[in-house]
This record gives structure tokens, sequence and C-alpha cells, in this order.
């Protein structure tokens, strides 16, 4: 989905991203419960994991 891109392009395989900045960086184009869901469903996909403390890596 097009929100789902946004999210990746922002996430690296690397460096974790605090779920705060992602909804900082993406606010006002998508509201935190759109991104809340994409990430979930990018988690179920396996394309994203989430580390400790509500932070994000890539995990391709």
């Amino acid at each position: 989905s097009p929100h789902e891109r946004k999210i990746l392009a922002l996430l690296k395989a690397d460096e974790a991203t605090q779920i705060d900045e992602l909804v900082e960086r993406l606010e006002p184009n998508m509201s935190s419960s759109e991104i809340f869901a994409a990430l979930f469903e990018l988690e179920l996909a396996g394309k994203v994991r989430q580390l400790p403390g509500k932070n994000f890596v890539k995990s391709f």
C-alpha cells in the first residue's frame, strides 16, 4: 500500500527507528492510526521487525 511504502522508505535494516519519530515524520499526511495499522501489516508480512521500546527496523 502507499502507506506501507512511505514507512519502508524511512526505515533502515541496520538502525532502529522509534515509533514517535515515524509519526512525527509522516504526519499530517498519515494519521497515527494509519501508521500503526501499516506497521502491523508490514510486521505480519515479515518486512519489518519491532524491537524493544517500540523501535522498528527493516527485516529484509
